[in-house]
């Protein structure tokens, strides 16, 4: 693994990235939209129920928290997704690009664009609601990896699948993270859901992220059990969708990469 050819391909993505509208806008503007309107719906909320102080801090931290599983995520499919539609896979590997360099550096785009992103939306919240995301302290440290890794094992099983079968299911890019959202117990506690579905949301790391974060919100205490069992959870799904991606790319050489057009 060489460090030059990260830079490389990092800065090929950068560059895409400051000149593709299409990108800035997934960065910024619909960032921009939920926060006005889960924002303006928490404060009409809170004036109709004004013993629930709390609830505008639920919602945001929520969606701040959501961007960045939803931005590790992103960078890995839709990178990939952009050498496809550019027909551009096959000029990768055939130089001397290593696949675990080009993997290396869609996580490492995660981190930079997230940069952007979050601290953007971090501003906004708090300009327009006075909600101030760094309330959880080095605790978001931790929320941050967490959410990464589940963002990172979901863009590789979507890179997975769609190595094997093509651009036709190309929208699992856009909508298989969105199933984890009322799985995940993004703004509401898990004890409210079915209890069958209570099974499957605490199969899934991100469930313990959120409801570690609304104990901060309510109690002030950190729930670090359920944050270790996330932890192990994110190395267990982490690995076996490194394993799956690595075999649909295996696959997909010894059919050839012209396969992929």
């Amino acid at each position: 693994m060489k460090i030059h050819r990260i830079y490389g391909l990092s800065l090929r993505y950068l560059y895409y990235f400051r000149k593709s509208w299409d990108r800035l806008s997934d960065a910024f503007y619909w960032p921009t939209i939920d926060l006005l309107v889960w924002g303006i719906t928490s404060s009409y909320i809170l004036k109709v129920a004004p013993n629930f102080p709390q609830f505008i801090l639920i919602v945001m931290s929520g969606l701040l928290l959501w961007l960045i599983l939803w931005r590790a995520q992103y960078e890995i499919s839709i990178n990939l997704l952009e050498e496809y539609w550019n027909r551009n896979l096959i000029n990768i590997f055939v130089s001397p690009v290593k696949f675990s360099e080009w993997i290396l550096t869609v996580m490492l785009l995660g981190f930079i664009k997230a940069a952007f992103s979050l601290p953007f939306a971090a501003f906004l919240a708090f300009l327009l609601y006075k909600f101030n995301i760094f309330m959880y302290g080095y605790y978001f440290l931790i929320f941050i990896l967490l959410l990464f890794m589940t963002g990172w094992s979901i863009g590789f099983l979507v890179s997975g699948i769609i190595l094997r079968f093509g651009t036709r299911i190309q929208t699992l890019a856009w909508t298989m993270i969105g199933l984890l959202s009322p799985l995940t117990a993004v703004y509401y506690p898990v004890s409210v859901l079915p209890f069958w579905v209570q099974k499957i949301s605490y199969l899934l790391p991100p469930t313990y992220v959120f409801e570690a974060g609304r104990a901060l919100i309510f109690n002030g205490v950190l729930e670090l059990r359920g944050l270790i069992i996330s932890l192990i959870l994110n190395l267990l799904y982490l690995i076996l969708s490194l394993w799956f991606l690595k075999r649909s790319f295996n696959k997909l050489l010894d059919q050839g990469l012209a396969k992929l057009y």
